[in-house]
Formats: C-alpha cells, structure tokens, sequence
C-alpha cells in the first residue's frame, strides 16, 4: 500500500513538474506587432469603451491576483499607445510570464493564468469612428452644459480610484494640476489615456466624448533611480 501512494505521489509531483516547465518554462518577450481582428457586427468607438470597462471592471473576479490584473490592464493601455518600452517594463516588473509573446494568454508568477480578449488589446478592423461634428449638429443640447462641473472618475495604474471636480471645457493639463494638489503627483509622471489613446494637455475633456460613467486611465511614471 505504501508503493501505491509513493507511486501515486511521484507521479502527481511529476505531472505538477511539467505543468510548471509549460507555464514558467518560456517567456517571450511582447511583440510590437499589433493584433488585427473583425469584429462580428460594426462597433462604434462608445460601443468599444463599454466592453473593455465590462471587462476589466469584472476581471478580478476571475481566478488569479488583482494586481496583476490592474498590471495587465495598465501594459495593455500602453501597448495600444504604441509604448512597448512601458508596456514591457510593466510586465517585468509584476514578474509575468508570457510563453507567446502576447498578453493573450500569460501567467503569474504563481503560476495563475490570465487571458485577456482580443477587444482590450486593439480596436477591431471595422471600428466605426465618432465624428464630433455629427454629434454636435444631432446633438446641440451638449453645447449648453459643457460648462457644468461633475465628478470625472479616475484610475490610476496602482488600481486607486479617484473622482476629480471637472467640466467639459476644462483641458487635461488643468486636470493634471489637480491630480497633482490631491495626490502629490508630479505633472510630468502622468499619462492620461482614455479609450487607448493618449492625452495630450491641450486637449479638452470634450474633444475625448467622455462621459460622466467612463474611466480615464492614468499611468503613473516613477522616475528611474540614478546610477
């Protein structure tokens, strides 16, 4: 009986052993190239914007950490900026493997396996583009209350959620000036990106189509130590 169990055991031990090669065994590095897909019906940019916040706002409920969720979430921003230095420096840094190359499919150091759908990684083929000039000539109501204050909801890339006093003519460079008194954020360590585009700080909040219910995603830069 107790070769049984020591068979038993070796082999559960061996078969944890190559579970932990096919996981940990490769790490590619991210590819630049970016994913390319159709998506089953014409998606509208808004329409785009809900299903990456369904996503991530439910991903923690999946199996594994919440922080490497909000890491994922944050090299995924990145990588659609065009930022691939960021993209992989954050992934380093949360020590994620990923066997393809591709934040497709990766994994913890735990071993805990993440998967994120292709939709939070690139816009598909045929995203239809909102045109602010369409919806300003269908819309004119929006033009009477662009100078009323709400409550701008904000995450930051450690996963803090923070609500800033805005109003839809204000620019993003004011709305970093605030960040900066409430969290002591230094201006140039932030990088406001909403929809998988960059902010600049000439932009204003109404130029992004926002909306009171959406997100900004803000990566916070800490500067390198000297050498």
């Amino acid at each position: 009986m107790g070769g049984c169990v020591g068979r038993e055991r070796a082999e559960s031990d061996a078969r944890a052993s190559r579970t932990q090669r096919k996981r940990g065994g490769r790490n590619e590095p991210l590819k630049k190239d970016k994913l390319k897909w159709k998506s089953d019906y014409p998606m509208t940019e808004g329409q785009l914007r809900s299903k990456r916040d369904e996503f991530w706002d439910t991903a923690p409920a999946f199996e594994g950490r919440k922080e490497i969720w909000d890491a994922l979430k944050a090299a995924a921003v990145a990588l659609e900026c065009n930022d691939h230095e960021l993209a992989q420096a954050i992934v380093d840094g949360a020590n994620i493997t990923l066997p393809h190359g591709s934040l497709t499919e990766c994994y913890d150091e735990l071993g805990n396996r993440y998967q994120l759908p292709v939709y939070c990684l690139a816009p598909p083929l045929n995203l239809i583009t909102e045109r602010s000039e369409e919806d300003l000539s269908e819309n004119p109501e929006p033009l009477t209350t662009q100078k009323k204050e709400f409550q701008l909801k904000v995450r930051l890339s450690s996963g803090k959620d923070l609500r800033l006093n805005a109003s839809m003519s204000d620019s993003i460079g004011l709305l970093k000036k605030q960040l900066q008194a409430q969290e002591n954020i230094e201006l140039a360590h932030q990088r406001w990106f909403f929809s998988g585009k960059l902010l600049t700080d000439k932009t204003r909040l109404q130029d992004t189509k926002i909306q009171k219910d959406f997100v900004i995603q803000v990566i916070v830069n800490q500067p390198a130590p000297n050498q």
